[in-house]
């Protein structure tokens, strides 16, 4: 038995926008951005850009290696085959341990939401909030042994409500900047004027927006089970987190068009917080709507990491039982140790600490697969490869970097434009 290609375009969207979506722009990151961005609000917007069009070259690369390699885990394939099987099998455990993380701070950011519903005004307690996001875990590592089928027609109705609620957002706040009061621009018209924040604080800033990424990668993943991988992969990856970015940035600005700084980085839950100012007379029923779209955001996570346990199980550095599949295509052995590591991540960690530790761990994995995409071209430039990187976008990768690095030597961000800008100009020229 193996893997069945059933995922094509639409399912693919909708589980790319399923797994990248989640907890990270409802709840945790605007706050954690404008913490660290000295609540300066276009550096905290810029971010959220930057980051946006950094992901999507990351996103467009890893586009290359799925084709290339159209395999399951088909990132971790490639690293074997770029550096071999010491460091694939350090990037290995990189990843399953990433993995274990993101579920956990998946689950424990839904069952604090739905938690929350109940002690309006109080602190969540810790022993109901773990409980039910175990229990939410469980449920859906149930729902990953019943095959990748039925796993993407529940995202897909995931999908659709997390894109409804967005937008939602986005809607509202754009028409509050247009036909509301003063008081909604005003935050805009004085934001120049807010402190700037040093490079340490840039860096976690972009840590935190990264939270709200880490999905991306599960069309890598599950490459093996999708047509036409070639077209399927290349289209959903510039459909889909161009329709992320964009909301990702009109949520924010309709966060700050509703609420101050001051009283975004003093709330648990962001969009529950918006949802009480614009929508008081609703409010629980909203909230109970995000928590219910969010909730799926743990499968995608589940789904992803399965197939890592299953790729490396057939390369010989797992034990074989892991790549045994049930009779519905599903390596049911591997999602049962993801749910038992996710639980012990739930019982034992914060959510402040999951998230960090999430989002250094993808770009970690992430930097090395850009290495290993470059060595690889340069030692087999005539490997088949069905869709290979523009060196457009290639070159604005370089010029990105360039303008990252310029970023951490010095918190004036007109210095590190007009030098990044300088060394294209050169470039082009």
């Amino acid at each position: 038995m193996q893997l069945l290609r059933v995922i094509g375009f639409f399912h693919g969207n909708m589980l790319l926008l399923s797994s990248t979506v989640g907890g990270g722009i409802l709840f945790v990151s605007p706050k954690g951005v404008l913490k660290y961005s000295s609540l300066n609000i276009p550096v905290s917007l810029s971010i959220w850009a930057g980051c946006g069009l950094l992901n999507m070259m990351n996103a467009l690369c890893l586009a290359e290696l799925a084709t290339t390699f159209p395999v399951s885990a088909a990132s971790y394939y490639f690293l074997k085959r770029s550096f071999g099987s010491s460091i694939a099998f350090l990037c290995l455990w990189i990843q399953l341990f990433n993995h274990f993380l993101g579920i956990g701070a998946q689950s424990l950011l839904i069952a604090s939401n739905l938690v929350q519903l109940f002690y309006s005004g109080c602190p969540v307690p810790e022993l109901p909030k773990k409980c039910l996001a175990l229990a939410v875990l469980w449920s859906f590592g149930i729902l990953n042994g019943r095959g990748i089928k039925t796993v993407a027609q529940v995202q897909t109705i995931s999908s659709l409500m997390k894109m409804a609620v967005l937008c939602l957002i986005s809607v509202t706040g754009i028409v509050l900047l247009v036909i509301g009061e003063k008081e909604n621009m005003s935050r805009f018209e004085n934001a120049l004027d807010a402190e700037l924040p040093d490079a340490s604080q840039i860096a976690d800033a972009i840590l935190q927006v990264n939270f709200s990424y880490v999905g991306a990668s599960l069309l890598v993943n599950i490459a093996g089970e999708i047509k036409s991988p070639t077209d399927t992969i290349t289209k959903s990856f510039i459909c889909g987190l161009s329709i992320v970015t964009l909301l990702y940035i009109l949520t924010n600005i309709s966060y700050l068009a509703v609420l101050t700084p001051l009283e975004i980085i003093s709330s648990d839950s962001v969009a529950v917080t918006w949802m009480d100012r614009v929508f008081p007379s609703v409010q629980w029923v909203i909230s109970l709507g995000i928590s219910a779209s969010m909730v799926t955001s743990t499968s995608s996570g589940i789904l992803s990491a399965s197939r890592i346990f299953y790729c490396a199980s057939q390369n010989g550095q797992l034990p074989v039982i892991y790549s045994m599949l049930n009779d519905h295509h599903s390596p049911v052995v591997a999602v049962t140790l993801i749910i038992i590591l996710s639980s012990i991540a739930i019982i034992a960690s914060d959510l402040i600490y999951l998230v960090k530790y999430v989002a250094l761990g993808a770009s970690c994995v992430n930097l090395l697969k850009m290495i290993g995409l470059l060595k690889l071209r340069y030692q087999k430039p005539d490997l088949p490869r069905p869709y290979k990187v523009s060196q457009y976008v290639n070159t604005n990768i370089e010029y990105t970097a360039c303008l990252w690095i310029n970023l951490s030597r010095s918190c004036r961000w007109s210095l590190a434009l007009n030098t990044t800008c300088s060394q294209i100009t050169k470039s082009d020229t």
